[in-house]
């Protein structure tokens, strides 16, 4: 295969590589690299076979601060890269594209290093067997780490003069790596294992600063969610850690939207890149809170979040984009942070001190270059000026070269914001978030849905070739049994139905859990298979909650069994790391409730019906369907067939396992 070559840009001549042809937005950005790189396919192995040299795999995402720093340190330089292309194939991957091979090479990362991340940087032979692998290299020896290039040298040595040796090593990680795939299930998930995980993540609690671990921090956004579900202390530490968050640095306190993780242990200064995932997720989080206490702070967090995915994250087709990246102007964290002076500047000498106070704005700084990234440790007194301080400071920050952002469209991160999106438009009574979560949804169905199985991702209104797996089935399935309980249209649950039916068909292990690629996916050196949440939920734990909700909706026992089998399969991961394990005991902690199916049945403009409404959706882990008379006449959804009015009266009906309690027309009386 040819390199594309030379091409004319603005009048230059640039010199670009295979992966000009790529739609990832991360390949995109190494297309002008010097190295020859190549996209994973077999066609990449069989040209190292053919020059017997072992392949170089690099694997990243767009919005990666470290990926952007090796991209410019190495793959930009000619020297490494005439190394690299006369010594190796380099094959780059983006991880969010290709997430199965990134989770099988970073299995590797973590068994020979002891931890993982972005950039990953594994060495291969002709098999795709790793001998090396490792994460970020820099270009001069550094901290008693060899440089990239000294690194390639001795890994060139060894395939060369000790080839034995190095298929030794492969065959050893490898084998490593299939023996992690096992079930590790006990029995199920019952009240007991239930109260024990909540009882060890309250031991784990950061008493000091909120959340749990050192640095750096990230969002427990799934583990709250069971916090808030499960109750006792560990729903008030939730609190905390959620009004810690939404007033730290980590929270953008201008834009909206949630950052990455924050570097330091007190959420102060965050890694600036914004992730899809992570708002859905925190949208789900600062909903549920405000579910169940209706603290002023969560609603505006989360309608802040809500519309930093539809005016930062929405594409023209309807969709949600990945993420914007951490940098801007060539550095990181440059479009957020500010000095007194800068806001002097753009405020006004009283004004701008105001400000200063207000955000913990100091001349040392908490950020670089005594910048400070903006913290609110408390809401201002003065509404009004607050909402004309942050509108100039908005207006200000705009003019400023903005982070760039991945537009790819992912199909399992887009059903955690139709789910988010869908659920908070009921809690807040907001149509439009539904209507965004209704278009979403619509996209995935014409664009990713194709001959009745999920495509990964799309970008630009064009599908990708690559395969959905288990997160996208689990996420988008789930993602539309949100849209049938918003909308009461049954069409959502039909199609939520078949996409879980290709889960039980195509990635069900036959022992109650899951692979995470299909059974006629490409073979890799092993097929994954990771039941514990990361950033976000597993493919497991998202395929358990929408069979779970799914199972409430239709009353169907064959999808409520597999619910049920896939919970008892990861009882282990549950009981020994409940931390991994968030999303998983959230959908548990609904399952020993039933869950809760509620109905209600109102006339769009009846007051008691919405009260009604507001009082089912505070019910945390409940399937809640809000219809009028005439939908419910003729729903198609099992859970709502046979309700109405009760004696022209709006009525609640609340169930489980499809039992129903007699009806209520009281919001006072409505309880589960």
């Amino acid at each position: 295969m040819a390199l594309p070559g030379p091409v004319e840009v603005t009048g230059e001549t640039v010199l670009v590589n295979r992966l000009a042809n790529a739609t990832s937005p991360y390949l995109l950005q190494h297309a002008d690299n010097p190295v020859d790189w190549w996209e994973w396919g077999p066609e990449a192995f069989a040209e190292a076979k053919r020059r017997d040299v072992p392949v170089l795999l690099s694997v990243g995402y767009a919005a990666c601060h470290w990926c952007h720093v090796m991209a410019h340190e190495s793959f930009e330089d000619q020297a490494t890269a005439d190394y690299l292309n006369a010594h190796y194939v380099s094959i780059k991957v983006d991880r969010e594209e290709r997430p199965d091979v990134d989770s099988v090479y970073m299995q590797a990362t973590v068994a020979t290093t002891g931890h993982g991340g972005w950039p990953m940087t594994c060495v291969l032979d002709h098999d795709g067997r790793p001998f090396f692998a490792g994460t970020y290299f820099p270009d001069q020896p550094r901290h008693g780490q060899p440089s990239f290039t000294q690194l390639l040298q001795a890994l060139t040595e060894a395939w060369v003069e000790r080839r034995d040796d190095v298929g030794a090593t492969a065959v050893n990680i490898t084998e490593h790596i299939a023996a992690r795939s096992v079930v590790d299930g006990a029995g199920p998930l019952d009240r007991t294992v239930l109260s024990a995980a909540a009882a060890k993540l309250a031991g784990e609690f950061d008493n000091v600063n909120a959340g749990f671990g050192g640095s750096p921090k990230f969002p427990p956004s799934m583990v709250l969610e069971f916090q808030l579900r499960h109750g006792g202390p560990g729903a008030a530490q939730a609190a905390t850690t959620l009004e810690r968050m939404a007033r730290g640095g980590i929270y953008d306190q201008l834009g909206g939207g949630f950052a990455r993780y924050s570097v330091d242990a007190r959420w102060v200064v965050p890694h600036f890149e914004k992730m899809l995932y992570d708002n859905a997720l925190l949208l789900s989080a600062y909903t549920s809170w405000f579910a169940t206490t209706g603290a002023p702070l969560a609603r505006r967090i989360a309608l802040e979040t809500a519309d930093f995915l539809l005016d930062e994250l929405g594409t023209p087709q309807g969709g949600f984009s990945s993420a914007l990246d951490a940098d801007s102007e060539g550095a990181e964290g440059t479009y957020y942070v500010w000095t007194p002076g800068q806001l002097v500047d753009v405020l006004g000498e009283d004004d701008g001190r105001w400000a200063a106070r207000l955000f913990g704005v100091t001349s040392d700084g908490t950020f670089e270059h005594g910048s400070s990234v903006l913290q609110l440790g408390a809401d201002a007194a003065d509404q009004e000026r607050w909402g004309g301080v942050r509108q100039r400071l908005l207006a200000a920050r705009a003019l400023r070269e903005r982070p760039a952002e991945d537009d790819k469209v992912v199909a399992a991160w887009n059903g955690l914001a139709i789910a988010a999106l869908a659920r908070a438009a009921g809690v807040f009574e907001e149509p439009r978030l539904l209507g965004a979560a209704v278009a979403a949804g619509q996209l995935l169905v014409d664009l990713h849905l194709v001959e009745g199985r999920l495509r990964r991702v799309s970008r630009a209104g064009v599908v990708g070739q690559h395969a959905g797996v288990l997160e996208d089935y689990g996420c988008v399935a789930d993602g539309f049994v949100a849209l049938a309980e918003g909308t009461g249209d049954g069409r959502w649950l039909d199609l939520a139905g078949r996409l879980l039916d290709t889960g039980l068909e195509q990635f069900a292990d036959g022992e109650g859990g899951f692979h995470d690629t299909a059974e006629d996916a490409e073979s890799l050196i092993a097929r994954p298979r990771d039941p514990s949440d990361n950033a976000s939920p597993s493919g497991h734990s998202a395929i358990t909650q929408a069979l779970l909700r799914y199972a409430a909706m239709t009353g169907s026992g064959r999808h409520r069994d597999a619910a049920e089998a896939a919970l008892a399969s990861v009882r282990g991961l549950a009981e020994r790391a409940p931390r991994f394990a968030g999303w998983t005991l959230a959908a548990a902690e609904s399952a020993v409730d039933g869950p809760v199916e509620i109905v209600v049945v109102t006339a769009a403009d009846d007051e008691v019906g919405r009260q009604l409404a507001v009082r089912a959706r505070s019910a945390l882990g409940a399937v809640v369907v809000v219809v009028t008379p005439e939908q419910a006449g003729s729903s198609t959804i099992p859970l709502v067939q046979g309700r109405g009015l009760v004696g022209g009266a709006a009525a609640a009906y609340v169930c489980r396992a499809m039992v129903c309690e007699r009806p209520v027309t009281d919001p006072a009386s409505l309880v589960w």
